[in-house]
């Protein structure tokens, strides 16, 4: 009997994980009816993330208002799996896509609601918590979402600071005595994949703030301040974080976190295959099927394919291992030295890319293609 793992990411704006996935399975069990299939969801942190762990592990969405990235109240969302834990990303409380282009400043951006997401899903029992920090419109080196939590930070003259980006500017004092005693008993693991950290040229604010509206003026500026308010911050937690790898990810939130809240920063890719328990499966496992919207040079680098062939290598040498795209660009071929055997985009006739995108498109495309791959399969290992 032959065992298969299907492993694939989101077709971005078009198939959820696990649609991509049941649509593989459904297509390897029709051409081999004898063949052990598990579907699991995958997502490496960043947008589809609470989607696919939610609807993977057999979750809820949870609907709520927040603090929007501008200071308004928005609409956001979080998974609530099974057992308590809590899956957010922070880009739906404060992403760079919540704010237009022309109010992109950093200076004028919270991650308070990041807070008001997390204090929510600990009022109703949660205690551990996986958070994507991908896709920020801040850099506020998480005041926002400190002063959320109960954390307060005071001007000179003992008035209490905002909790802005710029409001960095003007914190003498921090105080974390009345952040909330349930953060006590919760754990944080962060999706992180970026490796900067806080300050000087490599960090947020020279590397990210441009992107989200800073000029050289603001990057300096926010550099300074930065710096110096988590200077205030490592000597109240009597813990140094600066200059750890992912410090200045998501414009600080990776400090604020490992410092204030002892988060441990995670590859986004090894902190959601832990997080499904697929390890197991593909010690077992013959194929491996994986694959995701576009292969491409990124992929490569250790996107959500990439990252699940070489966990598979990993636990079984032997295991083959095979990608399938909506498309693949000319330097995919890199993934071939990355730990996938082979890979196979799934349009097959000419179209536009809206009607590849339609979902129902999309199933049939990506279920003819696997069903090839099966039936080779078969032949060379009868």
């Amino acid at each position: 009997m032959k065992k298969f793992v299907v492993a694939i990411d989101s077709f971005k704006g078009s198939l959820t994980s696990m649609q991509a996935g049941t649509a593989a399975c459904r297509a390897i069990q029709d051409a081999l009816p004898n063949a052990a299939v598990r579907v699991f969801p995958v997502a490496d942190g960043g947008e589809g993330t609470v989607d696919a762990l939610t609807e993977g592990l057999r979750g809820r969405i949870v609907t709520t208002e927040v603090t929007g990235p501008l200071g308004k109240i928005i609409k956001s969302r979080y998974g609530l799996l099974p057992d308590r834990t809590a899956v957010i990303e922070m880009a739906d409380a404060a992403g760079l896509t919540m704010v237009p282009k022309s109010q992109r400043n950093p200076l004028y951006t919270t991650t308070y609601g990041l807070g008001e997401l997390i204090l929510e899903a600990a009022e109703i029992g949660c205690r551990h918590f996986i958070i994507g920090i991908g896709g920020s419109a801040t850099n506020d080196c998480g005041l926002g979402m400190l002063s959320a939590l109960g954390a307060r930070f005071y001007r000179a003259d003992g008035t209490p600071a905002g909790f802005y980006g710029r409001d960095l500017h003007d914190i003498e004092t921090v105080d974390f005595r009345r952040l909330a005693p349930v953060l006590k008993s919760c754990t944080f693991e962060i999706a992180c994949d970026v490796t900067n950290p806080l300050c000087g040229e490599n960090g947020c604010s020279a590397v990210f703030g441009p992107q989200k509206g800073a000029t050289p003026e603001i990057v300096a500026r926010m550099d300074a301040d930065i710096c110096r308010f988590a200077g205030l911050v490592e000597r109240a937690c009597d813990t140094f974080g600066m200059r750890a790898p992912g410090a200045g990810a998501a414009g600080g939130l990776g400090f604020a976190f490992r410092v204030v809240l002892g988060g441990q920063l995670t590859p986004g890719i090894d902190l959601i295959l832990r997080a499904i328990h697929i390890e197991d499966a593909l010690k077992t496992a013959d194929y491996l099927i994986t694959g995701e919207g576009r292969l491409d040079a990124q992929t490569a680098m250790g996107k959500a394919p990439v990252g699940i062939a070489r966990l598979a290598h990993r636990v079984k040498p032997r295991i083959t291992t095979i990608a399938v795209c909506g498309c693949a660009a000319p330097e995919a071929a890199a993934v071939n030295h990355a730990g996938i055997d082979a890979y196979f985009p799934i349009i097959q006739t000419p179209m536009s890319v809206e009607e590849a995108m339609e979902p129902s498109t999309a199933v049939r495309s990506l279920q003819r293609t696997v069903t090839q791959i099966a039936r080779l399969i078969d032949a060379v290992t009868y």
